[in-house]
């Protein structure tokens, strides 16, 4: 492959106290912790709005914020959570979500903090020097420059910060495989009673579907819609086998299939299931709802022998409860009969059951000035895909902000934060924390 070196003088548009990368649900509670901790704080996405695959992606559901007995995902995310889905009480395990709604209280906390946003803005490259990094190159449409911080957010859900500056990560499974992503969908004409009255029968009449060759591939997994009111409904259809969510030719064949794919969807459901036959499909999402890709490694990584143990930990700085939730990776039957036994039997808590997040889990090994939150935090990949959801991501993204606020008194150095301090100012903001760290 030929390669070339190219060459040009970049301007150093902006210098700010704290850098978040990536504006999903993690990308927002860190840049409004660490603004309301009274730091310069900017804030960039690669789309027009804030929410990631909440938002742009369609997603339709909320993960609970709740354990059955104690709301984790307080804080900021509650705050969020308090102005959206307001028919839904704050325990519903899966709360509907409008997404045009979400980003309007997205774009209320922000702006509200004093946090200076930029949409339509991509990282490009970071240099580090002797694991500091020194800049990140960000791209617009006005071209390329440089923005220096004390302190850096990776919350891309990719790792892509922390990956362009040679950053440590891992990825997937024991041979580099992810859970396939699904393009989520918004779909109005459902009649809701019928469907409700019908719904415990889908499960049969989409392996009736498969054997009478509705589908093109034999998908067996089937979140399925998600009620909204008046008739609409989002859809969670369809995974998209054989994804390299890092590689953008796979991820462009995904995009296009995933659209064509709800042609068979929408068959299935009109034909098969009461209440759809004048079921049509309003919006697909403008990205896809990537399940998994980088994970960071850190200074901890939050495993599986942790979920099991529901783990207290020192520098704990809160808790979550989901289900380990890897999604098949294939169409054979021995992937569904796995994803089963393990979310809905033996790795699922009961209720007012849940594990602690350290805040080393959000400290990258290969630098001193960056944290991270989110999807892509340190993990294994079974609690990979325990931690990568809506709710959770507001946990850690609130802490890392936080943190991140801390550190800049500190010269950026992200290992001399004091926990206890951070441990105090999460639950002076609202976070959910254990007594027994304050005994």
């Amino acid at each position: 492959m030929e390669q070339i070196t190219y060459t040009k003088s970049i301007e150093t548009r902006i210098t700010t106290d704290v850098l978040v990368v990536g504006g999903g649900a993690a990308g927002v509670t860190a840049a409004v912790a660490a603004a309301r901790a009274g730091r310069q704080v900017l804030l960039v996405e690669t789309n027009g709005a804030f929410g990631g695959v909440g938002t742009t992606g369609l997603v339709p559901a909320f993960a609970p914020f709740t354990d059955g007995e104690r709301q984790l995902c307080a804080g900021i995310g509650g705050e969020i959570r308090a102005q959206v889905s307001q028919h839904k009480p704050i325990g519903t395990y899966w709360t509907p979500i409008d997404a045009e709604e979400l980003k309007r209280a997205y774009d209320r906390v922000v702006i509200g903090a004093g946090v200076q946003v930029l949409f339509f803005t991509s990282v490009v490259d970071a240099v580090a020097t002797d694991g500091h990094i020194d800049y990140v190159l960000l791209s617009s449409r006005r071209g390329m420059y440089a923005v220096r911080a004390k302190v850096y957010i990776d919350c891309t859900g990719d790792g892509t910060l922390t990956a362009l500056a040679g950053g440590e990560f891992a990825l997937g499974d024991e041979n580099g495989d992810v859970m396939p992503p699904t393009l989520c969908s918004l779909w109005g004409g459902l009649d809701m009673e019928a469907y409700r009255a019908d719904k415990g029968n889908v499960t049969a009449k989409l392996y009736q579907a498969i054997d009478d060759g509705v589908f093109t591939f034999a998908d067996r997994h089937l979140p399925g819609f998600f009620l909204k009111t008046d008739g609409y409904t989002g859809g969670n259809l369809g995974h998209i086998f054989d994804t390299d969510c890092l590689d953008e030719a796979s991820m462009t064949h995904a995009m296009i299939w995933g659209r064509q794919s709800m042609e068979e969807y929408a068959r299935f459901y009109r034909e098969y299931v009461d209440g759809c036959a004048n079921l049509r499909l309003l919006g697909t999402g403008e990205m896809l709802g990537v399940r998994e890709s980088r994970r960071i490694c850190c200074d901890y990584t939050l495993g599986v022998d942790d979920f099991l143990a529901r783990a207290d930990f020192n520098d704990e700085i809160g808790r979550y409860c989901y289900p380990v939730d890897i999604h098949i990776m294939s169409t054979d039957e021995a992937e569904l009969k796995r994803f089963e036994e393990e979310y809905r039997i033996k790795l699922r808590y009961k209720k007012g059951e849940s594990y602690g997040i350290p805040y080393r889990s959000l400290v990258p090994v290969s630098f001193d000035n960056v944290l991270t939150a989110g999807r892509c935090m340190g993990t294994d990949r079974q609690m990979e895909a325990s931690i990568r959801v809506m709710p959770c991501c507001f946990i850690t993204g609130q802490a890392a902000g936080a943190a991140a606020a801390l550190a800049v008194d500190a010269g950026g150095e992200v290992r001399r934060v004091d926990v206890a301090t951070l441990q105090r100012m999460l639950r002076e903001s609202g976070a959910y924390l254990r007594d027994e760290i304050f005994a």
